[in-house]
């Protein structure tokens, strides 16, 4: 059975650790393990001659992991957003896992329609399998904590998240959830023009999830790229709709002057790629924007799922310096 997963599964990059200890402020740096890089193949995707293990997972994943040291580490399951591919994820991604995260990143399809029923559903089953299938794709000496359980997702990823946690998947959810985030959520073209199913109900503090919520908007998001194309994450249905209907606890950041697509990779490759550079209004460049979301992840995660709150209350009351100016109307809830 080893040597068959071998066979669909291949290490392909280990990010290295920072070289500095890490502490409270660390969040926005490269976290003390070494951020290994898996890919694993769908068991639907194998040729129907291949002899594949029984506990490979229904989509295709990108696993980021801690490489260099034992340890049980927390799960985040993050969900790419519209046409994109979970590899443009990679250097966000390793961040995260650096400060002792297992993240899951599915490709919940390649080519889609409005309606995003069909990835909710397979968000459900890829976390459903977790419990089967995550242990035996890491090395043994890694431990996924499935008590200690987040979902994430960027664009309409965001909302597909948010719809999982709202449990509107056709597959009932076998893991709760501990913690949601929203990466830039967006719900459709406008106000009434949503993508089905809907997930914004204009309705303030209408969202039952039980749990602790973070939402990062990006302030160019709802801004032309050019007279051609729509914003990417216009008003009526982007992060700031999404946490108005939070309940708490709930924090919200907006980074002022970066874009809707300027967390992804330096390099994202192929037309695809090419064409992140193009849809969006775009800040600067990508990396200031990758740091402040990876790192306000992990604070987020550290404060709810390991009970260190240090670092995400250094956020809120402006002692932690952040790689992005934020738009100074930064909202919390907290209960």
């Amino acid at each position: 059975m080893e040597e068959d997963r071998q066979d669909v599964r291949s290490e392909i990059n280990i990010m290295p650790p920072s070289s500095f200890p890490t502490t409270a402020s660390d969040v926005f740096e490269m976290g003390k393990y070494k951020a290994a890089l898996r890919r694993v193949e769908a068991s639907a995707t194998l040729p129907a001659a291949a002899c594949a293990p029984a506990d490979l997972p229904p989509k295709a994943l990108l696993i980021a992991f801690p490489a260099d040291a034992p340890g049980e580490f927390p799960v985040l399951v993050f969900l790419h957003g519209y046409l994109l591919y979970n590899s443009f994820y990679t250097q966000l991604i390793q961040h995260v896992s650096s400060h002792g995260f297992v993240v899951v990143a599915p490709q919940l399809y390649t080519v889609a329609g409005p309606d995003t029923t069909d990835e909710i559903n397979s968000a459900a089953a890829t976390t459903n399998w977790l419990p089967r299938g995550l242990a035996g794709l890491l090395p043994p000496q890694v431990r996924p904590n499935l008590a200690k359980l987040a979902v994430a997702g960027h664009s309409r990823g965001g909302k597909a998240a948010f719809a999982l946690a709202l449990g509107k998947s056709p597959t009932p959810l076998a893991l709760p959830f501990s913690a949601l985030l929203g990466i830039d959520p967006v719900d459709g073209m406008d106000k009434g023009k949503q993508t089905p199913p809907p997930v914004l109900t204009y309705v303030p503090r209408s969202f039952d999830l039980g749990m602790p919520v973070l939402v990062v908007g990006s302030g160019l998001g709802e801004v032309r790229k050019n007279p051609l194309f729509p914003a990417c994450a216009p008003k009526g249905v982007n992060h700031a709709d999404f946490f108005a209907e939070c309940r708490p606890p709930a924090c919200y950041f907006v980074a002022e002057k970066y874009g809707h697509l300027d967390m992804l990779d330096d390099e994202t490759a192929g037309l695809r790629g090419k064409a992140t550079y193009c849809l969006c209004k775009n800040g600067r460049a990508r990396e200031p924007m990758r740091r402040f979301v990876a790192g306000v992840v992990v604070a987020f995660l550290r404060a709810h799922l390991e009970g260190d709150d240090s670092s995400l209350m250094g956020l809120r009351d402006g002692r932690e310096a952040t790689p992005v100016e934020l738009q100074k109307d930064g909202k919390w809830r907290i209960s």
